[in-house]
Formats: C-alpha cells, sequence, structure tokens
C-alpha cells in the first residue's frame, strides 16, 4: 500500500535545493518506495516529463545521495558498508589456501566480526573457511600444519566437545552456492557478506550458538547502522529456504523484495 507523504517547502526554495532537502524530507523512514520518491520530486519540478523524472532519481542515485535497495524502494545513503578487521590470521590462512588451491571458490569470516552488533561480546573466536565440498578435505590436512585447532564441518557434538571454548578454532564448511560474498580489493580475499552472514545465524545454530538470543537485536542493529542489500538477502533466504524466519526480523516494507 503506498503511503503519501505531505511535503512542505517553503515559497522562495530554489529549485536546486530539492538534494539538499531530500534527507529531511525522507529522515524517517529507512527505505521509501519510487511513488514515494517521485511525489517528493513533483514537488520540486511540478512541470517536468516523466524521463526528467527518471533522469533526476538517475542523478541522486549516481551523486550518492539515494540508493537502489531492491526492486522500487530506495533509501537514503547515511548509513556505512560493513568492513569488518580482517586479522593477519584470516590473511595468512587465504594467501595458503590461494597459493595451493588457486582454483578454489572459498569464502572467509570470523565470529567476533558479530561483536559489532551485539549487545553480550564475544570472548572466543572462530576463524571460518566455507568452500567447495569435494576440496574440504584437502584444505583441512593443508591447514594442519598451520594450526593443530582445525575443525572439518564439525556437528554438535564436536561444537560441544572440543570447540566451545576454544579460541581461534578454525572451521571449514561447505559454501553454500549462490552465497554472496564481497571481495576485499585491499587484501585481495572473499569474504562472507554481511547478508549472507544474517541469513546463516538463522540456520546453523552451532556455530551461531551465541547470536541465538540475540537475533533480533543483531537485525535491528544491522538494519539501522549499515547498508543492506535487500534484494541479495531475500534471495539468499529463499536460496536456504529461509524466508519465512527471515521476515520475522526484517521491516514490513522489506520483506519479499
Amino acid at each position: 500500500m503506498l503511503s503519501i507523504i505531505v511535503f512542505t517547502l517553503p515559497t522562495n526554495k530554489l529549485k536546486a535545493t530539492f538534494e539538499l532537502d531530500i534527507e529531511q524530507a525522507f529522515t524517517q523512514k529507512d527505505i521509501f518506495t519510487k511513488d514515494e520518491l517521485e511525489v517528493y520530486l513533483r514537488h520540486h519540478f511540478p512541470d517536468a516529463a516523466e524521463k526528467t523524472i527518471s533522469w533526476r532519481i538517475h542523478d541522486l542515485k549516481s551523486k550518492g545521495i539515494i540508493k537502489h535497495v531492491s526492486r522500487g524502494m530506495y533509501s537514503l545513503v547515511t548509513k556505512k558498508n560493513f568492513q569488518p578487521e580482517i586479522s593477519n590470521s584470516l590473511k595468512r590462512i587465504n594467501n595458503k589456501i590461494c597459493k595451493e588451491f588457486p582454483f578454489v571458490q572459498f569464502c572467509l569470516w570470523e565470529s567476533k566480526w558479530f561483536n559489532e552488533i551485539m549487545v553480550h561480546q564475544l570472548f572466543k573466536n572462530y576463524l571460518i573457511i566455507e568452500t567447495e565440498k569435494d576440496v574440504m578435505e584437502s584444505i583441512f590436512n593443508s591447514l594442519t600444519d598451520f594450526s593443530k585447532k582445525v575443525y572439518l564441518n564439525p556437528d554438535h557434538e564436536i561444537f560441544e566437545r572440543y570447540i566451545a571454548n576454544v579460541n581461534d578454532a578454525i572451521i571449514i564448511k561447505p559454501l553454500v552456492s549462490e552465497a554472496p560474498v564481497n571481495i576485499d580489493e585491499q587484501n585481495g580475499i572473499h569474504l562472507a557478506s554481511l547478508e549472507k552472514l544474517l541469513v546463516d545465524s538463522l540456520i546453523d545454530t552451532d556455530l551461531f550458538a551465541a547470536q541465538q538470543n540475540e537475533l533480533e537485536y543483531i537485525y535491528s542493529t544491522v538494519m539501522d547502522r549499515y547498508n543492506i542489500n535487500i534484494s541479495k538477502l531475500n534471495r539468499y533466504a529463499r536460496r536456504r529456504n529461509q524466508q519465512t524466519e527471515l521476515s520475522k526480523y526484517l521491516p514490513q516494507t522489506t520483506a519479499n523484495k
């Protein structure tokens, strides 16, 4: 359902100031529709043709004032990108895998990244490697020279007995096809995206055990603080059959986009 936003603009306001006013107009909305954006623009450009309005939207995106978050949905660019700290250990693991398995697909992440979005801080850190199933064991064998705390696709019992109280455990798990990953250009590392971690936290209650009681807070904090690609988030949730569970933690306007 389209909600109409009423804009009150001073009569002496120059048209060029619409870029400055847009943040104030949508400051109370995390996400707004294309229709709402067009209503706003027509207050500034009442005689503009449809193509001109479309160009204005494109121009706002090009200037980094708004961003497209899903089909027909936009948000202001006031949030920051999630840029977790990449430890030296993660860099060394990446370099070793790239050198010995140059054609393998994999992504890396660390559980301590969640400290930015949780109330209770994690005192034990895991380094996670997600890769193709047929090379998991080979990577496991290679990394046992790197560390004695390497675990190959551990089940619940292994987590409880051996991993729960181990710091900097290295965990190797299968990489889900079409999982959203990001590339850290500076270090050349494929990292699990925040969208991926959010969805995976709904499924893997062993690896994400510490997050289970804070999922609502985690999602709320992420949506308030970081740029999230809603289409990517929902697409991966569908890939993992988590649409219903995911919708419990998302604002109504972003679900199923």
